[in-house]
């Protein structure tokens, strides 16, 4: 009889395990995703099958009502999760360390404390700590009970007892069940205590906040399975010299998704910011070239981005592509349509894209922004000021129209905006106060509306 090994490893994407370290996961194919972890030993099966089947039910009989809200007395926490929270819903909080993640719900579980038992779980600092934190904030924390511990089946069961109704974890990298022999923050430790807490929660109507680690690509640690147990994911992003926050739903089963809350770091913690669309815009006092305000989406909500473009002849052999908040690969692809359909080379000059402010912008109907940005620093010509854009632009050269085009013109013009190039499907049938609106086809339209 073979003995069994001390240890195995156990896939971080996946948590599929084997034996020895490879260097791609045999279940998924990740590649260096596999993490040594103490192996436990061999026990009954936690689930025996009865043999018994379930009732099944017609959908159509069953009543479907909407859930009620619980606001989180943070304005722009609310609006990422869709309105607020939901009873049994579970949120999981991720972010570098030090941007604000336990900052940003202990002032939201200081105001639910007022008319909600709420309960603050610390497992990476110690009560002092939190209470230092809080005195440093300035928040009223009569209502909010602590507990300092680690271990799953203690925090269960003073949860069980208090009946709380709102419950944040801070970490869950930092719980460990007695039922595993693996170090608190594995792989097999995190799914585990994440599962349990969530079955908690769904059973006693428990909302829950998760505050999750974050690797050093910026995506949440732990096995990827843990986003798919939780209701609902929130990345905190920002530059980390910047004052300015964003949190960004990800994943929402209660609401929208990519929806964005705005927030500004003050020595009394978070604040949210009311007109955000002030952070992302350049004050310059005369237009200058390589400039271009774009009107993005962020779920319902409409934000104007300054998109600034540096092109300058390269001193290298091969010319450097650089994209800050944007898609670097996307960048490179515009860049040959700009050649092919506007016969502009930049196949010997260094391009450099940023989206001021720190925001990221995936939505491609930031296409014709970073083009126009780029015709204008090559050209050295600025735009004409006023002036807002939007747009998809294709292989072919054409320019698509972009989701919720009225709310981003509606939007612009509340903002002062005169002027947008816009896409041809996307031009209101109905003109709107205050602003003029130029709706073209194709790329070749858009550069020669500039003229």
């Amino acid at each position: 009889m073979s003995a069994r090994p001390k240890s195995i490893y156990v896939c971080s994407d996946c948590g599929g395990q084997t034996t020895k370290w490879q260097g791609q996961c045999p279940q998924c194919g990740a590649w260096n995703s596999l993490v040594e972890t103490a192996a436990g030993p061999p026990g009954q099966r936690r689930h025996r099958a009865t043999g018994k089947g379930a009732a099944l039910t017609p959908l159509s009989r069953i009543s479907a009502k909407e859930s009620p809200r619980m606001p989180t007395g943070v304005g722009e926490l609310d609006r990422a999760l869709g309105g607020g929270l939901v009873t049994g819903q579970v949120v999981l909080i991720g972010g570098d360390p030090g941007i604000g993640k336990s900052t940003l719900l202990l002032q939201a579980l200081a105001w639910m404390s007022g008319a909600r038992r709420s309960v603050y779980v610390t497992g990476e600092e110690s009560a002092e700590q939190v209470a230092l934190r809080a005195q440093r904030l300035q928040v009223d924390t009569a209502g909010v009970q602590l507990l300092a511990e680690t271990q799953l089946e203690r925090i269960a069961a003073t949860l069980e007892s208090e009946k709380p109704e709102i419950v944040v974890i801070d970490s869950i990298q930092t719980l460990y069940t007695e039922a595993l022999q693996s170090a608190p923050g594995s792989v097999a430790q995190v799914r585990e205590c994440a599962a349990q807490l969530t079955r908690l929660a769904k059973q006693r109507g428990i909302a829950f906040f998760f505050v999750g680690h974050v690797t050093k690509e910026g995506a949440l640690a732990g096995p990827r399975v843990l986003e798919h147990i939780v209701d609902s994911v929130l990345y905190f992003e920002g530059d980390p010299n910047s004052s300015f926050r964003l949190v960004r739903a990800v994943k929402n089963r209660f609401g929208p998704v990519n929806e964005l809350g705005v927030f500004a770091m003050t020595e009394k913690g978070l604040r949210g910011v009311a007109n955000p669309s002030a952070l992302f815009l350049s004050q310059h006092r005369e237009p200058v070239p390589g400039s271009c305000i774009l009107v993005t989406s962020e779920g319902t909500r409409p934000l104007l981005v300054e998109i600034q473009a540096l092109v300058d002849r390269t001193q290298a052999l091969a010319p450097r592509r650089l994209a800050q908040g944007l898609d670097q690969n996307r960048l490179a692809m515009l860049l040959a349509v700009l050649h092919r359909h506007a016969g502009i080379a930049c196949s010997d000059q260094d391009v450099f894209v940023n989206a001021v402010g720190g925001v990221r912008i995936t939505e491609p109907a930031a296409d014709l922004a970073i083009l126009l940005a780029v015709f204008s620093s090559f050209r050295e010509q600025p735009l004409p000021g006023k002036l807002v854009v939007f747009g998809e632009v294709g292989l072919a050269g054409e320019v698509r129209p972009a989701p919720r085009g009225q709310d981003r013109l509606r939007e612009a013009a509340k903002l002062g905006f005169r002027r947008a190039l816009i896409p041809r499907a996307n031009a209101p049938k109905q003109p709107i106060d205050g602003i003029e609106v130029v709706a073209v086809g194709r790329l070749a339209d858009a550069l020669a509306a500039l003229a």
